[in-house]
């Protein structure tokens, strides 16, 4: 039955490009993870692949916690001819590169990977061996410094699941699409926790990941309590706006919105910035979304600050052509199809 947890590129419920073995590989490793085996060790290996493959292929790649915890099972065997699979779990990309710890690699022990690598034919051969040697010839990682890792990992992916933390239960219980046992997770971890900036933060972050908005909008406008300068409150309500208009309460989100330019008149050159252009792009949301009376209030706003912000994205300006159409500005919307075109044929330019 391994077949069915091979890494299998397909499209979710969103049209979205996903790994539609994602959940069930991840329910295997899990239950690798709290009952560990030596006879194990061939699954765990072909388990890994599919991670490296995964991460190397699908098309938003990134390091999930499935490929480190396939990654710590495989180490935990520590078998020297290894390295190689954790090499190509390393190199599958950019963010594997940066963040597949290295210490993956010594999992036989420091001395005997090097000695093993050094006399090996393997094809990555060189590239592993200087990988693994800094520049005076000796092992980057020493054997007290593995020690420690080994603390942290087995601390990270411990072997009883009643020692793992709630939002490591909430993750899980999204991967594998169960939105009730993940809001179940949630209420648990909330409970009895302080209501601080942290708190705030992570309940608005997960509630809105589970779609529940209305309560996401919530945590965000308490947690306004916490705002120190004209930035911060800034990007508070540009996403408090857009909370609110994901909920479905457009006169809420227009008045976060007038909030987050009161904000901005205090911070210098936000037009400029990140900020003022995700200001923009919510307002062009907003007008898109509401009602036909506030859509055109809120075009008639998006579009005069639309004026002032530099540099607009492709998909701000495709954003703001869809609005125009909706409030029916005619005008407004052939200008910013005429801004989206030329923007796409300057990407297409600068891609060759």
């Amino acid at each position: 039955m391994w077949h069915e947890l091979r890494y299998e590129r397909g499209t979710d419920a969103d049209g979205q490009d996903c790994d539609t073995n994602a959940g069930r590989r991840a329910s295997v490793l899990w239950a690798l993870q709290y009952g560990r085996r030596a006879t194990d060790l061939p699954l765990v290996r072909w388990l890994a692949r599919q991670e490296a493959q995964c991460r190397r292929e699908a098309p938003f790649q990134g390091l999930t916690d499935e490929t480190e915890l396939a990654g710590f099972l495989l180490a935990q065997h520590h078998q020297v001819e290894d390295v190689w699979l954790h090499w190509e779990l390393k190199r599958a990309n950019f963010d594997t590169w940066c963040g597949y710890d290295g210490e993956h690699l010594f999992a036989a022990g420091v001395p005997a990977t090097v000695a093993y690598v050094r006399d090996s034919g393997h094809a990555e051969r060189d590239d592993v061996l200087a990988y693994l040697l800094d520049q005076e010839g000796q092992p980057y990682v020493p054997e007290e410094g593995m020690a420690e890792w080994w603390r942290g990992e087995r601390s990270r992916f411990p072997d009883d699941p009643s020692a793992e933390d709630p939002l490591t239960w909430i993750a899980r219980s999204k991967l594998v699409g169960d939105q009730v046992l993940a809001r179940e997770w949630l209420d648990r971890w909330a409970v009895d926790r302080p209501r601080d900036r942290a708190t705030l933060s992570q309940l608005r972050y997960e509630l809105a990941d589970l779609g529940a908005f209305t309560e996401a909008a919530s945590a965000q406008r308490e947690s306004l309590v916490f705002v120190d300068n004209a930035w911060d409150a800034a990007s508070a309500w540009q996403s408090l706006a857009g909370l609110e208009r994901q909920a479905g309460k457009h006169g809420a989100a227009w008045e976060a919105l007038r909030e987050c330019r009161r904000a901005l008149h205090d911070v210098s050159g936000w037009t400029e910035v990140g900020l003022g252009r995700m200001y923009v792009e919510e307002l062009f949301l907003l007008a898109r979304s509401a009602g036909a009376e506030l859509a055109a209030v809120v075009f008639a706003e998006a579009d005069r600050q639309a004026r002032h912000v530099t540099w607009l994205p492709l998909a701000v300006l495709s954003l703001a052509a869809e609005a125009a159409d909706r409030v029916g500005d005619q005008d407004a919307a052939r200008l910013y199809r005429r801004l989206r075109d030329a923007e796409q044929r300057r990407i297409d330019g600068e891609r060759g």
